[in-house]
């Protein structure tokens, strides 16, 4: 509900601030006390048309603040998220402003925001109906849903049916459609991936084959170094030393050291110990020195082997270089070709693939026809009682001759909702055709028509504020008492802020505002006030009679609160 509204410099108003209840509030005010402001500003907290010639002169722009009391879990209150504002104990700060030369500016929650946000944002909260306003329930996606919701559980199970067959009908022609506009496309896909895997077929690499043939040339490429390194370090270890005048081997050498060591090791332990080490390197020695020679034994120079091994490794370099990854191995070559079979696989079979999704698609869009032709008998049904509801109340609303009408029309486009458009039509008069509501109704008539609309659609519409401007507009006696007892009984599930002339009207109400002019004819802090009974009744005799203190002016004021009081 909307809290409380902080006005100025709007209109005739300098400042204004308006403590708003729950349930019915009524706003009330001699012609041109600036009652309509109050419409007006909270029209603009909620994304309405920032007018500059609304601006009070000698005012440097107009404000309007809002206190709205939100639900911390509601869509109201993720929607301020959002936009990035926060709530002060659950109640949420909305400024609008308007400078004299037309720039505007919004806040949500302390956060400056685009006035589009205050838009969205007004759909969750609030409905406001007059001459100048964008009507809630003009909006053919609302009526919609508002019928929808006015159908109830008659409508939950084929509404169930049939979004279970859209969602399916859509996945299915999203993917048929993928597969058959890019057949070209798939086809030189398929011809990529087939070219590439018979290359690699053709070459037929190993795992870890390309690291075993870099080793083997590298091997057969020094063969002879490889090999003349082996037989001089063999020598060096194990050679002839009778043959060597020159220099002796060296196991010969860590023979003779041994030796030396091992006639005086009884006298001392730590040669001793030395000696034993110059044994195990002599034994150590003589291993690498047999090993040497097996090792120059085993090295062959053999040209033909190396170029095949040359040959080979430039078929998998051409192959890494066309297929492999950043690693550049013959590993990444494998699992690209794993890959693409799969991929192969799945492209070979989309023909019988379409095939499938054809025969799906056309039993779909034959359900989907059926499930949505049900939702329009349901809306019809439920249009009928509607129209007639609203017809109703547009009698006890001085509007007898007038009639509602809602058209369900069913398109050829199915969407998430069914293909129904849905759209609330008025005849003013017998043999007028209905027309659109905003083509054929006045201002006042529109007004009425939106309160008998939201009478009706009480609870099945909820929104949590409506706000009426002109809905009595040339209406009168009893016609009055009904809109008061309606507006009263929108008011018991809902917040109901109403600007009226009618003391009929007003009497309903749960809290009464007065606006009042000051002496140099301006809207100040202390101009509006919350009337008690007394103010009541003085107020709705000056709209009896013209006169507040008239005797008989006040006993019907009297009359209408008592009335009222027993309607409520």
């Amino acid at each position: 509900m909307v809290d409380e509204v902080r006005i100025q410099g709007l209109g005739v108003i300098d400042e204004a601030v308006l403590d708003l209840s729950p349930g019915f509030n009524v706003v009330t005010g001699e012609t041109g006390a600036g009652k309509t402001m109050v419409v007006t500003s909270l029209g603009l907290l909620f994304g309405g048309r920032a007018d500059p010639q609304r601006v009070r002169p000698g005012a440097g722009r107009a404000t309007v603040e809002g206190r709205i009391v939100v639900d911390p879990g509601g869509r109201a209150a993720e929607r301020v998220e959002e936009s990035g504002g926060e709530l002060d104990e659950d109640a949420l700060i909305v400024t609008r402003s308007v400078s004299a030369e037309g720039r505007s500016r919004a806040f949500l929650g302390g956060r400056s925001v685009p006035v589009s946000v205050l838009i969205n944002l007004a759909d969750d909260l609030v409905a406001v109906h007059g001459q100048s306003d964008q009507q809630r329930l003009l909006q053919a996606g609302r009526q919609r849903g508002a019928l929808d919701r006015y159908a109830g559980g008659s409508l939950t199970k084929p509404m169930r049916a049939y979004t279970k067959a859209y969602q399916r009908h859509r996945q299915v022609s999203a993917l048929l459609e993928e597969l058959t506009t890019r057949s070209r496309e798939r086809a030189q896909e398929a011809d990529v991936l087939r070219f590439g895997l018979e290359e690699i077929e053709k070459v037929d690499p190993k795992e870890g084959e390309d690291v075993d043939l870099a080793a083997e040339e590298e091997r057969l490429g020094h063969a002879d170094a490889l090999r003349g390194a082996a037989d001089t370090a063999h020598e060096a270890l194990l050679g002839d030393a009778a043959a060597a005048f020159e220099a002796a081997n060296v196991t010969s050498l860590l023979g003779q050291a041994r030796n030396a060591l091992e006639a005086v090791r009884e006298h001392d332990p730590d040669l001793a110990a030395l000696a034993d080490r110059l044994a195990e390197a002599g034994y150590l020695v003589s291993d690498v020195g047999t090993d040497l020679a097996s090792y120059a034994e085993s090295v062959d120079a053999d040209p033909a082997r190396l170029a095949a091994v040359q040959e080979r490794r430039a078929e998998l370099t051409a192959l890494v270089r066309k297929y492999g990854g950043e690693a550049g191995t013959v590993a990444e070559v494998l699992a690209w070709a794993r890959r693409s079979a799969a991929r192969l696989t799945e492209l070979d079979g989309d023909d019988d693939r379409i095939e499938e999704l054809r025969a799906e698609h056309t039993e779909l869009t034959e359900r989907l026809a059926a499930e949505a032709a049900e939702l329009t008998a349901v809306r019809g049904r439920a249009a009928e009682r509607f129209s007639e509801a609203v017809t109703a109340e547009l009698t006890a609303l001085a509007m007898p001759h007038a009639r509602v009408v809602v058209t369900v029309t069913p398109t050829d486009d199915y969407g998430p909702h069914g293909v129904d458009e849905v759209e609330v039509r008025l005849a003013p008069h017998p043999g007028a055709p209905p027309l659109p509501l905003h083509k054929g109704a006045s201002g006042g008539e529109l007004s009425r028509v939106m309160l008998a609309i939201e009478v009706v659609f009480a609870g099945a519409d909820p929104v949590p504020t409506f706000v009426f401007d002109e809905v009595d507009a040339g209406v009168g006696g009893k016609a009055a008492v009904e809109i008061g007892r309606r507006l009263a009984r929108l008011a018991r599930n809902a917040q109901v802020i109403v600007v009226t002339h009618l003391p009929q009207v007003a009497a309903f109400a749960d809290q009464h505002l007065l606006v009042e002019k000051s002496d140099d004819g301006t809207v100040t802090s202390s101009g509006v006030t919350a009337l008690d009974r007394e103010g009541r009744i003085r107020e709705l005799s000056r709209m009896l009679a013209g006169l507040e203190d008239s005797e008989l002016g006040r006993a019907h004021a009297e009359e209408l609160l008592a009335m009222a009081a027993e309607e409520r």
